[in-house]
């Protein structure tokens, strides 16, 4: 059984073993749980996608002013189509969500932070390619 928290009601879903993760749908909302593409998620569910979900979990902590952020952008979503349902991909905007970006230590962007069972494993910052994004998540998931 996968834990899968929804990345836009915040739903916590159980997958069976034998369902595939990207054809799942959430049981609350009814989207699909994983889109190929990152979703901007609020505090909130980026907090509970770290506490609950069984996958790993890249966070790009990014704001829209940004010009290193606007480049890694589609990078990260590149990533995120190759490497979803083994890794969860969101955006946290830090502009929008500036207590849990404080609460992080963000003090620079973009900033990847990986998850796994609720707790930080790596971090890096600065811009990358979806090639970068994907050696260094390996290398730390």
């Amino acid at each position: 059984m996968t834990q899968v928290v929804c990345s836009h009601c915040g739903a916590i879903n159980r997958v069976p073993a034998d369902r595939s993760l990207l054809e799942g749908k959430c049981g609350k909302c009814g989207r699909r749980l994983f889109e190929g593409q990152p979703v901007d998620v609020p505090a909130a569910i980026l907090e509970k996608q770290i506490a609950k979900s069984s996958i790993p979990v890249l966070v790009d902590v990014w704001a829209p002013w940004c010009g290193p952020c606007k480049i890694m952008g589609p990078h990260f979503e590149t990533a995120a189509k190759q490497a979803e349902p083994k890794l969860r991909f969101v955006k946290l905007n830090s502009d929008d969500n500036q207590a849990l970006s404080a609460r992080l230590g963000i003090r620079g962007i973009p900033t990847m932070i990986l998850f796994r069972e609720g707790k930080e494993i790596a971090r890096v910052s600065g811009a990358m390619t979806s090639a970068d994004i994907l050696r260094w998540a390996s290398q730390h998931g």
